[in-house]
């Protein structure tokens, strides 16, 4: 198959981008104290060799009280800009390749020795059994230059885009969900106001780098608490970030938290059957009925080409992403695109999360096997 439909041009804003695949935001564990190392670099360009349309950064973190570890990389001041510039250049030697990189900051997540969990309200985390300091307005305020300044740098490194991180429970996604945000100022309460700060930093970044680099979005759609984000709200807040001027969304959803909890609600991100793929299309489909709504990337269990490319014929969504199988395998596109329409090789065992807890993400073979060997003959039944 030649799978016109996914290895056709796209935009997103003003940027072209080669095919409609996108390596979706994964941590890589390559980073030394926050700086760019050559082992990072190598990560990136191998990446950038198989054929991906646009590749998005791991986390990058906008502020030190925001760090998920010294293995994350850094953008909160200017001494980590050299490394950055480094890499970009290196991705970019694959001129067709687009880069973007996502901000974020851990939020109510951080577990630090020198910085307390943080949020916009003080309820408890049950995942790590602590309680994050509700931050003041002036604080507020703070996090928002933060994230605007690590933009600015982010640009000024060569960066083709910027995704702003709020999904997954951290520091973006705290003030939009309302079982997080319990604030009474102009930062909580109604849907606007909660969205508030995500639309200030979109606002305050876009006067700093102009219009020619999109502002992209990864945008939590389901979380799994009681009284939390449902896909209702979800599509009022994208409504709100659509007119505000995103250039894209990237539907997700789930936290570490309700994960914990034995929540059902959210995807449990194992896949066993075809059937369980593609878990956030029914979320990306509700998005796309928003008037005028920007271009969404499909991101959640999209292993098959097959439907992949019938989803971006049909329009129900833009782009599709995938984060796991470049794991184990960066060349994926290049495969897909010389006819190999076999699904992607990775099983959503999860088992490369165990790697990211003790370093460096990779897949782990003998584990993948047997899930391997268990979902094909869940597949000759079907």
């Amino acid at each position: 198959m030649d799978f016109r439909h996914l290895f056709k041009s796209g935009k997103i804003g003003p940027v072209n981008l080669k095919n409609r695949i996108v390596r979706s935001a994964t941590y890589d564990g390559r980073s030394d104290r926050g700086f760019v190392t050559e082992d990072h670099i190598q990560f990136y360009e191998e990446l950038a060799q198989g054929g991906v349309g646009l590749i998005v950064s791991g986390a990058t973190v906008v502020d030190a009280s925001g760090s998920g570890g010294k293995t994350q990389p850094y953008l909160f001041n200017d001494s980590f800009m050299e490394g950055q510039k480094r890499l970009v250049n290196a991705v970019h030697d694959y001129s067709e390749v687009k880069f973007a990189v996502q901000l974020m900051h851990m939020g109510r997540q951080t577990i630090h020795p020198k910085f307390p969990p943080i949020g916009p309200s003080a309820v408890p985390n049950k995942s790590i059994n602590m309680t994050p300091k509700e931050i003041s307005m002036e604080e507020v305020e703070y996090f928002i230059g933060a994230f605007v300044d690590a933009g600015r740098r982010a640009y000024e490194c060569g960066y083709d885009m910027i995704q702003l991180h709020a999904a997954h429970d951290y520091f973006l996604n705290n003030f939009l969900c309302p079982y997080t945000n319990r604030r009474e100022d102009e930062y909580g309460g109604s849907t606007e106001n909660r969205t508030r700060i995500v639309v200030k930093i979109y606002q305050q970044l876009r006067e700093e780098i102009g219009k020619s680099c999109p502002i992209i979005i990864k945008l939590q759609t389901i979380d799994g608490f009681m009284g939390g984000i449902d896909l209702e709200e979800a599509k009022k807040i994208a409504d709100i970030l659509v007119k505000t001027g995103f250039d894209a969304i990237e539907p997700s959803g789930g936290s570490s938290e309700t994960m914990n909890m034995g929540d059902r609600i959210t995807p449990s991100y194992t896949i066993d059957s075809p059937e369980e793929e593609n878990y956030f299309l029914a979320n990306a489909k509700s998005l796309k009925t928003i008037e005028d709504c920007c271009p969404l990337i499909l991101v959640g269990g999209v292993r098959n080409p097959i439907p992949a490319d019938k989803f971006i014929e049909e329009n129900i969504v833009d782009f599709i992403a995938m984060s796991r199988p470049f794991i184990r395998e960066p060349n994926l596109p290049n495969r897909w695109r010389e006819g190999d329409s076999t699904p992607a090789e990775c099983i959503s065992c999860n088992a490369c999360y165990g790697t990211m807890i003790r370093g460096k993400v990779y897949c782990v073979p003998k584990r993948r096997l047997q899930r391997r060997k268990r979902r094909a003959a869940k597949s000759r039944k079907i």
